[in-house]
């Protein structure tokens, strides 16, 4: 394995010579402690940075690492740690001389930037930019940049008390929502938490945020290995979440809709969970349905148009919620949240004065509120709902969590003494057959997201803006890569996608995310989706065909 003398020989021969004699630096070198390892050279310096990894001892206490939950904890410890360290030197033009990695939010799950080796090891993988004046090397920029700027960060990634507490604060979640089946609860909340975020842009609590305190018909104690912690139960079953505008219901969701996902310690969910399986849907006017069976929400169309299936290129409001619905289910979900601001309330309600205006018979549409005691019922799924002007919901709930100055108070026994009574079901819920996809027109292309709301799969643009639980850019562009191991390895027109996405997450638990690397080095920008959103994005390919 060459070593810093031949290092420093390479640099020396190619410093002035035009960009692409950086490529003499591909493969592995020995730089004291620590082995470079560079896997691609961009071919310009306005390229797109070169792709670099280094390894290294991490000195973690083995205790620490002794579980895959401490594992990945101390590998976003690390990521977070050698990003907050790595500063960009300009040693070079155009984005030459810059060092980065992938910035992570609050979340702590799989990302393939940080990875525990085994021999107390760990690698990082992240982006360089060689340095050069125009289009001609710096050699002794690059010498400083490889040999000075990378060790020094990796110098400062010393264990310390926070890697401790990053740890026990993941291990500590993942017990919390182990223990939700147990206690028949679908998500907990914490007293103190905080749920409010810094603004629609800023993912930090809130600072004059009012900490969460539980209701007392709802408050909990869940014994953990790692302490007792009491907060708010939410059982299986609807819970309906009321109150005034701005009072704190749709942050409550939001925290929901987060709870599968374990948190940083002072992000202030450290302690809010939800089952794994929660999923978020809301309507989507323009969005493309391909092949879902709807009819146990809406009948034949006007025009004779099949409900079951149901094909759009330009679904509505109503036929996009209920496809997304049905989609949810046949992805695996266990749990439902839906806004009502984000919903078409002609799929929630029907009012006595509409369907005394209306005949049954002249409305194809069959709402939320009487199918969701079935939901429950007949499907298995347990459903939370944010109800800001529909009162009919009130008398299907099992909850009714009133927000008021974002303080939760129990309104169960309230709600049902107004005698609201449940809408008879309008018949029997079959559970929709599942979709077989097939291979033509999962073709991949080249697979770019612009942002975590559009990726570009080929051909294609597919719109994720309703996909409102995708983190962030680099996991979208992560669902691509899962679309294209779909298409290559998995879909084969004859297995179901329930059954497809089996085997995506056997394949992912198996070999980890970096199975999804486009190259044939492991790319540093994966991060690990459900695979809800990798259903939620093959849904909504407007090339995707289905029997």
């Amino acid at each position: 394995m060459p070593d810093r003398d031949r290092l420093q020989s390479l640099l020396r021969r190619i410093d002035g010579r035009p960009y692409p004699a950086w490529r003499d630096l591909l493969g592995t070198w020995r730089l004291g402690a620590l082995q470079l390892v560079v896997d691609h050279v961009q071919g310009d310096p306005f390229a797109a940075p070169s792709a670099l990894r280094v390894r290294f001892a991490h000195g973690i206490d083995p205790g620490l690492v002794s579980d895959a939950d401490g594992r990945l904890a101390a590998e976003d410890w690390l990521l977070r740690r050698f990003g907050a360290v790595l500063e960009g030197h300009p040693r070079g033009s155009g984005r030459s001389g810059a060092l980065d990695i992938y910035r992570p939010g609050p979340e702590i799950l799989e990302r393939s930037a940080a990875r525990l080796l085994s021999g107390g090891r760990a690698e990082l993988r992240f982006a360089a930019g060689l340095p050069a004046q125009g289009r001609r090397v710096l050699g002794r920029q690059g010498w400083a940049m490889l040999t000075e700027d990378i060790p020094h960060a990796v110098a400062r990634l010393r264990p310390d008390e926070t890697l401790a507490a990053q740890v026990h604060a993941a291990r500590l979640q993942r017990a919390l929502r182990r223990k939700l089946d147990e206690h028949g609860l679908i998500a907990f909340v914490a007293d103190g938490s905080v749920l409010p975020r810094a603004s629609g842009v800023d993912t930090r609590p809130l600072a004059s945020a009012v900490p969460f305190e539980s209701p007392p018909a709802l408050r909990v104690t869940l014994e953990t290995p790692f302490g007792a912690v009491t907060g708010m139960g939410l059982p299986r079953g609807v819970t309906v979440i009321v109150g005034g505008g701005f009072h704190g219901k749709s942050t409550v969701l939001a925290a929901l809709a987060r709870g599968h996902l374990d948190h940083v310690p002072g992000d202030g969910r450290e302690r809010v969970v939800a089952l794994a399986d929660t999923v978020k849907v809301r309507a989507e006017d323009g969005r493309r349905v391909a092949g879902v069976d709807i009819s146990a929400f809406l009948r034949e169309l006007p025009g004779g148009l099949s409900t079951a299936p149901f094909f759009s290129d330009d679904a509505s409001g109503s036929t996009s919620q209920a496809a997304a619905l049905v989609e949810a289910l046949e992805s695996g979900a266990r749990v439902l949240l839906m806004d009502e601001d984000t919903c078409a309330t002609n799929l929630m309600v029907r009012d006595a004065r509409m369907r005394a205006l209306i005949p049954r018979d002249r409305e194809p549409i069959t709402p939320l509120v009487e199918r969701v005691r079935q939901l429950v019922d007949a499907w298995g799924l347990s459903v939370v709902l944010v109800i800001g002007g529909v009162g009919d919901y009130l008398g299907v709930a099992d909850v009714v969590l009133s927000m008021e100055d974002h303080r939760a108070h129990d309104r169960t026994a309230e709600a049902r003494a107004l005698g609201i009574p449940a809408p008879p079901a309008p018949g029997p819920l079959p559970r929709p057959a599942p979709r077989v996809p097939l291979r033509a027109g999962l073709e991949p292309g080249k697979i770019r997201a612009w942002d975590e709301r559009r990726l570009r799969y080929g051909d294609a643009e597919i719109e994720l803006g309703a996909v409102e639980q995708l983190l962030d850019p680099a996991q979208a562009w992560t669902v691509g890569q899962a679309l294209r191991l779909l298409y290559e390895d998995i879909v084969d027109g004859r297995r179901d996608l329930p059954a497809a996405l089996d085997a995506l997450d056997a394949m992912l638990d198996a070999e980890g995310v970096e199975l999804l690397s486009p190259r044939e080095w492991p790319a540093g920008g994966l991060v690990r989706p459900r695979r809800h959103e990798v259903a939620a994005a093959l849904s909504r390919l407007r090339t995707l065909r289905v029997r």
